[in-house]
Parts: structure tokens; C-alpha cells; sequence
């Protein structure tokens, strides 16, 4: 079990792009559909967390599936698993962007990479809003869901109020809400 963690995870981390919320749709493919280690509604519920904890989501959620399904050695494997490609890749990339950054072909390249990377974040977005029950049928809870979406995204874009406080607001909201 330890090792198929390891490998997953370390698989994920080499062949994601895009930080840590373009990588939820393969991790969620792998934990919940590929091995079953977790539900889809504890998979949402462990992106919630790790989103709201400091550090990286993609490290987050592996820590939280390793504990899950193997315990303190499962978490330690698959933060291992998680991160070592990000330093390796770091390194290697380092060395030839810092030779070839102002080469043409690889500005377009990157320049490239972008929707792509967009497109992998909103998709984990939809994702997300579809396994925590945000898109479904229309009813009160989803149209206070998108009135919550719709808050969050004017705090932070009109009223560029800090994403903890939008966080904290949005919380007590929903305790207010759904208590």
C-alpha cells in the first residue's frame, strides 16, 4: 500500500502542470476512482481542508490521503511522493530556463501552457462545485451556494479584501446558513 501511494503520487507530481489546483482532477481521478482509497464526498471534503490550510493544496491533499489510508507512514510516503518531482523539476528547470529563457520557441511554449493550466483549474473547480452538490439541481441551498460564489469573487476582485477574511466571512455564513 505504502508504495502504491509513493508511486501515485509521485507519477502526479511529475506529469501535473500548473500548481497544485490543476493537479486536483488527477489526484481525485486516482484516489476516488482509479483505487477507491476515498469516497467523492470525503475527497471534496479533504480539498476543502487542505485548501484551507497554509502551504500548497496538492502537498495538503496528500497528506490527508496518506493519513487516510495508511496512516502517519501513508502521509509521510505520499507527501514524499508529492514533492519530490517539484524540487527535482525545479532544479532541472532552473538550469535550462536560466540558459534559454529569451529563446523564441521556448516563450512560445510557455506562452502556450497558459489556457491549458486555466482550463485544468477551472475544471477542478467544476469538479469540486459537482462532488460537494454546488451544481445540481436549482433549489434554495443552490442558489445560496452561487450567491456565496458570487460574494466571494466580488470580495476579492472589487473589494480585494484578504482571501482569509473572505474565507473567515464565508464560513460564518455558512454556519449561520446551514446550522
Amino acid at each position: 500500500m505504502l508504495w502504491q501511494l509513493f508511486y501515485t503520487f509521485l507519477f502526479i507530481g511529475f506529469v501535473s502542470f500548473g500548481g497544485g489546483y490543476a493537479m486536483i482532477p488527477m489526484i481525485e481521478h486516482a484516489v476516488v476512482e482509479q483505487f477507491g482509497w476515498m469516497s467523492a464526498a470525503e475527497f471534496t471534503d479533504t480539498v476543502s481542508l487542505a485548501g484551507m490550510s497554509p502551504g500548497p493544496i496538492a502537498t495538503n491533499i496528500a497528506v490527508s490521503v496518506g493519513y487516510h489510508t495508511a496512516g502517519v507512514p501513508g502521509a509521510v510516503i505520499s507527501t514524499a511522493g508529492i514533492v519530490f518531482p517539484s524540487f527535482l523539476l525545479v532544479i532541472v528547470i532552473s538550469v535550462f530556463l536560466y540558459k534559454y529563457y529569451a529563446d523564441k520557441w521556448v516563450q512560445s511554449a510557455l506562452y502556450g501552457l497558459r489556457p491549458v493550466i486555466t482550463a485544468m483549474i477551472m475544471y477542478g473547480a467544476y469538479r469540486f462545485a459537482v462532488n460537494s452538490g454546488m451544481i445540481g439541481s436549482l433549489g434554495w441551498n443552490t442558489a445560496i451556494v452561487f450567491a456565496l460564489f458570487v460574494f466571494s469573487l466580488f470580495a476579492l476582485i472589487r473589494l480585494k479584501m484578504h482571501p482569509l477574511y473572505v474565507i473567515f466571512l464565508s464560513g460564518l455564513i455558512g454556519i449561520a446558513v446551514y446550522s
